[in-house]
């Protein structure tokens, strides 16, 4: 009886393991694609700047039973076009939604391509009044405070907790995969200050503090440039923005 016990035991873990089973991989030279759970994946592109030249950008993909969201686009529309396509053509998901974490171009430059695919896009109001003003593309639905999405039958939480890297950079939180999307306002380690253009510095570590209080099972944080890491990247930031 024993033994039998250790067999389904077993065959258990083993499922469990198969479930568990990361997804593909992908890599050419303007779109990278990570996995970092079985759900999530971190979405890498390039944006040419005059200062610190052609700067690797993160952005994050859930995907659930047949749907995705995605988080954050590429720069320019020809690379959203490849990663929306890879996601249909690998994932076998419908991407259902691209959310706007703040209003610079690495974080929307990219937008119309996924307007034409019919695919609607949210960010914070105080994104879409900023875009407003700039010669980019414009965000369709706005929001304030908070905005869940369903995603294959999950919540996904987009929250506004105040300024930092700018005015109205919000986060993302997938509680099922326990991963924070933070985007720019979250520094990856031993990162500098990098731009400050539209930084509120005063507010920047009061607002990670609130990001750190209202996600404490977050497992993996996903800064909106470099390494992905745990809540230590928090830390970091705080530390780093600290008056």
């Amino acid at each position: 009886m024993k033994a039998f016990s250790l067999v389904v035991l077993a065959i258990a873990l083993l499922s469990g393991c198969t479930t568990q089973k990361l997804l593909p991989k992908y890599n050419s030279e303007t779109l990278q694609v990570k996995a970092l759970t079985p759900k999530t994946l971190v979405h890498v592109t390039y944006l040419n700047t005059n200062q610190w030249g052609r700067v690797p950008c993160n952005g994050m993909i859930y995907y659930n039973n047949g749907e995705a969201v995605v988080f954050d686009t590429p720069p320019n529309d020809s690379v959203s076009i490849q990663l929306i396509d890879w996601i249909e053509n690998n994932l076998k998901a419908k991407v259902k939604a691209i959310v706007v974490n703040h209003f610079h171009g690495d974080c929307l430059g990219g937008l119309n391509a996924f307007h034409q695919r019919g695919i609607p896009s949210y960010a914070n109001q105080l994104t879409i009044d900023l875009a407003k003003t700039q010669n980019t593309a414009v965000p369709q639905n706005g929001f304030n405070g908070v905005l869940n999405l369903k995603i294959g039958g999950e919540t996904i939480e987009n929250r506004y907790l105040g300024e930092g890297h700018t005015k109205d950079n919000i986060v993302s939180y997938v509680p099922s995969e326990k991963v924070l999307f933070g985007g720019c306002m979250i520094k990856e380690n031993n990162a500098g200050k990098g731009n400050l253009a539209d930084a509120n510095l005063g507010d920047w570590p009061k607002t990670v503090a609130k990001v750190k209080a209202q996600y404490p099972d977050a497992r993996f944080v996903i800064p909106g440039h470099g390494k992905w890491g745990s809540k230590k990247l928090l830390d970091y930031t705080m530390e780093l923005f600290k008056p």
